[in-house]
């Protein structure tokens, strides 16, 4: 039986979503979790990997299981052992051709900023601080560049192993609250720290930092040193995924 997972977590203490040596990983702390509830040795598949620091508001996983559990109890089950910095919000049963990686359509993060002098407790573990205040409708029309079909090898770290470095960006929306900003970036799937040097990009373009043409002469000619710098991984959060 194929069950599908929507999984919430704080990813400040973990070395992100995959299972590596050098760290707790999210990915690991569900499998364990799996392990004590069914006795099976059971592989969660997540829709992306998020790196150290990220967070996640809904991040899909699935596995198998011959567990005679419900579906729809192994989200109350895994709860009852799994720490409080990730839980469970839903469990489905999902049809075997499922896939959270092959099967997922489009991809939304979310990356968020506050502007303080100073740093402020109480937003500092999901947010990034800038001192200053970007001009929101500078950094709208260089998203405008970001959007649609490119090669986004200029807006990648080193680091990442893929096939192919063409990604659609779907949308990118830029919503201000106050002293807080919200970056929405919607796509097809991204690269190593995409969302986050879109973010620093579109920071730096609302300090007048850089412009459009920068961003067009970044992707005609690949070089990643006209965009912006890559900002910190507490300020990303996979905010959703879907599949139709």
């Amino acid at each position: 039986m194929r069950i599908k997972l929507t999984v919430s977590y704080d990813g400040t203490d973990f070395c992100g979503w995959q299972k590596q040596k050098n760290g707790v990983s999210v990915q690991e702390t569900l499998e364990t979790a799996l392990k004590t509830l069914t006795g099976e040795n059971i592989k969660v598949t997540g829709s992306g990997r998020t790196d150290a620091g990220v967070h996640a508001a809904e991040q899909i996983a699935h596995f198998d299981t011959d567990s005679t559990i419900p579906p729809e109890k192994f989200c109350k089950a895994l709860n009852c052992i799994l720490p409080d910095a990730v839980k469970v919000i839903k469990s489905e049963k999902a049809d075997e051709n499922f896939n959270a990686v092959k099967s997922a359509k489009v991809k939304t993060y979310a990356y968020r900023i506050y502007i303080s002098d100073v740093i402020l407790p109480l937003k500092e573990r999901f947010a990034a601080r800038v001192s200053y205040r970007p001009d929101v409708k500078k950094m709208e029309k260089v998203a405008k560049e970001i959007v649609g079909t490119h090669d986004f090898k200029c807006f990648s770290a080193t680091g990442g192993s893929v096939k192919t470095t063409v990604r659609t960006v779907y949308s990118i929306d830029i919503l201000p609250n106050g002293n807080d900003i919200e970056i929405l970036v919607s796509g097809n799937g991204f690269l190593y720290n995409t969302v986050r040097i879109i973010a620093g990009t579109l920071i730096a373009a609302g300090c007048d930092k850089l412009s459009e043409k920068d961003v067009a002469a970044a992707f005609l000619s690949q070089n990643r040193k006209l965009l912006g710098k890559t900002m910190p991984a507490k300020g990303l959060c996979l905010k959703n995924v879907k599949y139709e």
